[in-house]
């Protein structure tokens, strides 16, 4: 007599956009998918896993609700839309798993929530206390509230952070194909899956596929989520919505439980594993074997640039071998930013213009920016944007002659800072103005964001 043992508990984010659960033309919640994917976490909590899903769909349902005919264009209007439908949604995710006795909490976030540091604690906490309660946590933006500045612009990335924040073994992102291609399989029938992504960077795939008349999401949008969670250590899989079968599926091939002989079984009796399903045809990012997490990822992905700090090679050695950011090494500063914003950092290059002495040497030279940069991490700032725009090049000691103060003799300490893990290699150059006085630089998403510093909360 043999008996089950589950695999080791992992956690799983699902996120599930609009046009999988809400028909484009009707605007209907598709049951069929619902109860699907209801079934899919129910299976998976009884394998010991912990299970959150990410659920777009509340403006779609509101349409459905006050008979729209289509998506509205005034902010107010869908922000209306959204609290219409976002109760219903949750009703109907209740409904579902209430048929299974099993409960769910509904958790509403916003990036305003993410950028304030004891919200982001407590965001975490409280799904870390969800969990434990056996509960199914289904987060949503808050759109009600949200407007373009706080806004997570898709779910794809809201589920990102969310697996960051949870410490996600697997985010599952459910689309309209099986997998990524190399070419847009509608349009190529010899496009050609492709099964398992280890560097991002040098990925040569289709993301032709936009969001839905209902959604913001796409296919490029899950890429940039798949960045955002394999920086963070989270495995990050694409398959197709309709078969939300397909993750127990892939979880029990990729984990499967073992037998165990019981103790009055024969003495030909051993250990082994239980028969695993076909796995099903889908995408795999493989997570960062130096994963981020915390407040480095926090840094990194929760909080908005508000400016850019320029700094030399010299400070961004000094950054890398676990050094602050000292006011001698910045070239320039650009954005309007205060005390404790978070900046870009960007290393550029000094070069001699030529020679200015009749011998012939440098001494009398002049110094020029090179015109391209790399951003190489984010940073929170002791200083405003003005304050190190007059400090910028001097040493620390200097700070009180020039200010009448010194709050810090460091422009960032260094837990606050956050490094990309791949700047020697980034493909993503920033322009480095020549003017230095140039409007700020636009608000760059989580796109390019992976770190290397790795400390606790």
């Amino acid at each position: 007599m043999s008996y089950f043992r589950r695999a080791s508990t992992r956690k799983l984010t699902i996120v599930i956009g609009t046009s999988s659960i809400v028909d484009e033309t009707t605007h209907e919640p598709i049951l069929s998918i619902l109860s699907l994917i209801v079934e899919t976490a129910i299976k998976l909590r009884r394998d010991g896993h912990r299970v959150i899903i990410v659920s777009s769909g509340a403006i779609g349902v509101g349409l459905q609700r006050m008979n729209m005919p289509k998506r509205p264009k005034h902010l107010a209007q869908i922000q209306a839309l959204a609290a219409i439908g976002q109760s219903r949604l949750m009703s109907i995710w209740d409904s579902l798993f209430a048929h299974m006795n099993q409960p769910v909490a509904q958790i509403l976030l916003t990036r305003n929530d993410i950028a304030d540091r004891v919200q982001y604690l407590n965001a975490q906490n409280t799904l870390a206390e969800t969990l434990s309660f056996g509960v199914i946590p289904i987060v949503n933006e808050n759109d009600t509230l949200a407007v373009s500045e706080i806004k997570f612009g898709d779910n794809d990335t809201l589920s990102a952070i969310t697996a960051a924040m949870v410490h996600a073994d697997y985010l599952f992102l459910m689309t309209d194909v099986e997998a990524l291609y190399d070419k847009n399989p509608r349009k190529f029938p010899d496009a050609q899956p492709i099964l398992v992504v280890d560097d991002i960077d040098a990925l040569q795939a289709d993301v032709s596929s936009a969001g839905s008349a209902l959604g913001t999401g796409g296919m490029a949008t899950k890429i940039v989520a798949a960045r955002l969670a394999t920086a963070a250590g989270t495995s990050t899989i694409i398959t197709k919505s309709s078969k939300p079968g397909n993750i127990a599926a892939i979880i029990r091939h990729l984990h499967p439980p073992i037998v165990e002989p019981s103790e009055t079984g024969g003495a030909g009796d051993s250990v082994s594993t239980v028969p695993v399903p076909l796995l099903p045809l889908h995408t795999r990012f493989v997570p960062s074997s130096s994963p981020i997490r915390n407040r480095a990822f926090w840094i990194l992905h929760g909080l908005a640039p508000h400016g850019t700090i320029f700094i030399d090679r010299g400070a961004s050695n000094a950054l890398a071998n676990k050094a602050g950011l000292l006011p001698v090494g910045v070239v320039a500063v650009e954005g309007n930013f205060a005390q404790q914003e978070a900046v870009r950092l960007v290393v550029v290059d000094k070069q001699l213009l030529g020679s200015l002495s009749p011998m012939g040497d440098s001494s009398g030279a002049s110094m020029q920016l090179v015109s391209k940069g790399e951003e190489i991490g984010r940073a929170v700032v002791n200083y405003s944007a003005g304050e190190i725009a007059r400090i910028k090049g001097m040493r620390s000691s200097e700070i009180v002659g020039v200010l009448g103060y010194a709050d810090s003799e460091y422009v960032a300490y260094r837990e606050n800072v956050s490094l990309h893990s791949n700047a020697a290699d980034n493909k993503s150059r920033p322009e480095t103005p020549s003017g230095w006085h140039t409007p700020p630089v636009k608000e760059r998403t989580p796109e390019s964001s992976i770190a290397d510093l790795r400390i606790g909360q």
